[in-house]
């Protein structure tokens, strides 16, 4: 792409013509300037002395020169030599390392533009370092700020042949991918998502690949069936199926991605999942959501997550407690973590913490509306320990809770605005006189 800015003398229309290009090398030929006044051609290289233009655009030489006290011939010669260099920006000269970086700030549909310029550009938009984001819920057809939308079976159709495009470019590039997002259901027999993502991800280059967004229950944008529902039988079938095909995919990122730093994807808390997930010890912020309502989560296997995750910082868990499991609590053990987030979970409750750099805590007691009779409820609360003893104990750095900020002496003495956010968040017989859970 060739930048002209006209010099601020006058040429004839010859001399305008022959001008050449200096990235493509090819003759410009400037039809669009016509001529205005009559001066003596300034090129040194014309003999005609022939009708003489001057650009609309143009700056005059006059106006330079009186600006200018040296009015020599040749000083002016010079400096008319030095503005004609400036004519046009050298960007091929660039080292390539120069030209990928700016071409880095370009968006993905601006990439593919400027792939159309020339051919070295073309060549250079190849390169896998510049396509770094493969989104596959936030292009296509469609672009929608929410996560479910009701489209139809043939708007459907056209999203699915977009993202087999769209992997196609990626993959045709060698993508070197920092970011993926993706929303699949790997159970789909028909559309075999499971297979499609390892077939992509076998495309492409993985090991730089440091943040990973993926919904491995649902598909992204996909009709609901409002046909009759199966049976429980069926539903459980499917969520194995799901459940088996991401600890496939899950052992394919092990091998591939072993410097992820960032993960948000639902999680089944099964002891397989756990020790493929405890491969990746770069990982920094991990929010994990609920599976199934029916699936439980074992008190060990939380605990041996966080321990085997030593540069964990951020941690937010979605956990959904069923009700056979209402009376268990809950064990959390991390050197490196400095926010906690489980205002999300429901019937969530840490019967021991062991966060030495926690900073900042969010929790949120959740009413199901289980009614107990007075009896069990007591049975079952007693086993709780009080959350304000556990932080005590086990959070000497916490400096926030809900947001709120903690005064200096919380250990030592509470207040009644430490007393509003444990009502609102420990389920213990003091803090939690009800006979709802």
């Amino acid at each position: 792409m060739t930048v002209t800015l006209y010099a601020p003398s006058y040429f004839c229309r010859r001399c305008i013509w022959l001008k050449t290009c200096v990235l493509c090398s090819e003759a410009s030929q400037r039809l669009d300037i016509m001529p205005r006044k009559r001066r003596r051609c300034q090129s040194s290289v014309c003999n005609m002395g022939s009708e003489i233009v001057e650009p609309d655009n143009a700056i005059s030489t006059d106006v330079l020169l009186s600006s200018d006290p040296c009015t020599s011939p040749n000083v002016v010669s010079s400096n008319l030599v030095d503005l004609k260099r400036l004519t046009f920006f050298p960007f091929n000269s660039l080292p390539a390392d120069c030209q990928l970086h700016i071409f880095s700030f370009l968006s993905e549909v601006e990439k593919c533009r400027a792939a159309l310029v020339c051919q070295s550009w073309s060549v250079l938009m190849r390169t896998p370092r510049l396509w770094r984001v493969a989104d596959f819920v936030r292009l296509g057809a469609f672009h929608s700020g929410i996560d479910e939308v009701l489209v139809s079976t043939r708007e459907f159709e056209r999203w699915k042949e977009w993202v087999y495009q769209y992997a196609y470019h990626l993959t045709s590039r060698s993508a070197s991918l920092m970011v993926l997002h993706a929303s699949f259901d790997l159970s789909d027999q028909k559309s075999k998502w499971k297979d499609f993502l390892l077939h992509f991800l076998e495309g492409i280059h993985c090991n730089d690949l440091e943040v990973l967004d993926l919904n491995w229950t649902l598909t992204y944008l996909e009709p609901i069936d409002f046909g009759p529902q199966s049976s429980m039988t069926g539903a459980s079938l499917v969520k194995m199926e799901q459940m088996k095909n991401f600890q496939v995919l899950l052992e394919k990122l092990t091998r591939s991605s072993p410097k992820l730093t960032k993960m948000k994807l639902p999680f089944d808390w099964s002891q397989r999942s756990v020790t493929l997930l405890s491969h990746f010890k770069q990982l920094s912020t991990l929010e994990l959501k609920y599976f199934w309502v029916f699936k439980g989560v074992c008190p060990s296997i939380m605990r041996e997550l966080t321990n085997s995750l030593p540069n964990l910082k951020n941690l937010t868990l979605h956990v959904l407690v069923p009700v056979r499991d209402l009376g268990i609590s809950y064990a959390l053990e991390s050197r490196s973590l400095e926010f906690l987030d489980v205002s999300q979970s429901h019937g969530l409750v840490f019967g021991y913490l062991h966060l030495p750099s926690l900073k900042e805590l969010r929790i949120k007691k959740a009413v199901r509306g289980i009614i107990l009779n007075r009896r069990t409820r007591l049975a079952l609360q007693s086993k709780w320990t009080c959350l304000y003893d556990l932080l005590k104990k086990g959070t000497p750095n916490l400096q926030l809770i809900n947001g709120e900020k903690l005064l200096p002496q919380w250990r030592e003495f509470g207040y009644h605005e430490l007393h509003a956010i444990l009502l609102q968040s420990c389920y213990c017989l003091k803090h939690s006189d009800t006979w709802l859970l």
